[in-house]
């Protein structure tokens, strides 16, 4: 059976999928950066509060967070991510209702409806320019890829176990490690943000007791306010349950799949699967922009 990796699709989606991974790691990059610039200046501040030098480097710290806000408000990271995200994986939708024969890609040597919805999907976005920058239009023509022509000239049986593991089953294993993987980590920061509350608090019964000078509760607070600031930018919670619920769309998907006989049957499981899997992409892009 033939195997459809990441470089199967068309090469738009390439494009669309390198640009949200991008823009994610950088806005997160920059979250960091922010937190420690915070917390830097507060220890400063802190540690050396009559020194000129203690404050011009507070000063340095802070003007850096500043600056992190203004690049934000002025590239849109978020925005970037999640449209691109969205657009990427609105390719992949496509390309495997044109692999299966769906609607509204029945007939086999149409290929300009395919052709003309990934040109509307560009369209849509926002980032088109920045996305086609640095690619050449030869890159950019490789739309319907071998494997996709290989694919949906496959006999109806091995389409059909095609789309169930390669598509259904490779989405379910997805789903399902990102619910767990966002659990875990939302479990992990909860117990940092409640331990470093804990020493808020400890700190503070200890300044009663008149142990101050050498406990920084100032920068203990920022801290939380940081680790409660990034679960927040995560959103672990949020992922974790809406990850679990397309998995468990996707489960009762898949238990469908002995009705599924005829080349009409095959259509209508794969525009019912694709809406499942193509929801929680359409409800976060929602969300962030």
């Amino acid at each position: 059976m033939r195997t459809i990796s990441e470089l199967s699709y068309p090469a738009l989606f390439q494009i669309a999928d390198k640009a949200s991974i991008t823009s994610q790691k950088n806005f997160f990059a920059s979250l960091r950066n922010y937190f420690i610039m915070l917390i830097g200046s507060v220890f400063v501040s802190y540690q050396w509060p009559e020194s000129v030098y203690g404050t011009i480097f507070s000063l340095i710290f802070f003007m850096v967070a500043f600056y992190i806000i203004i690049v934000w408000r002025v590239t849109k990271p978020l925005e970037n991510t999640y449209m691109t995200r969205s657009l990427a994986e609105s390719i992949k939708t496509i390309s495997w209702k044109r692999m299966m024969c769906t609607k509204p890609y029945q007939i086999v040597e149409n290929e300009k409806k395919f052709l003309d919805d990934l040109k509307f999907l560009l369209s849509m976005s926002l980032y088109k320019k920045n996305l086609l920058n640095d690619y050449s239009a030869t890159e950019l023509n490789k739309t319907i890829t071998e494997e996709m022509r290989q694919v949906r000239n496959m006999p109806f049986e091995q389409r059909k176990q095609c789309y169930l593991e390669q598509r259904i089953m490779e989405q379910l294993k997805w789903y399902v490690s990102k619910s767990e993987y966002n659990k875990k980590m939302g479990d992990r920061w909860f117990w940092c943000s409640f331990l470093l509350n804990s020493a808020a608090i400890v700190i503070l019964f200890l300044r009663i007791g008149g142990l101050y000078y050498t406990l920084h509760l100032e920068v203990i607070v920022t801290s939380t306010s940081a680790a409660l600031a990034w679960f927040q930018s995560k959103r672990f919670n949020e992922l974790s349950t809406a990850y679990t619920q397309t998995a468990y769309e996707i489960g009762l998907i898949i238990s469908e799949t002995d009705t599924i006989t005829t080349d009409e049957a095959l259509s209508n499981y794969v525009l019912s699967s694709e809406n499942a899997i193509s929801r929680e992409h359409t409800q976060w892009y929602t969300r962030k922009v």
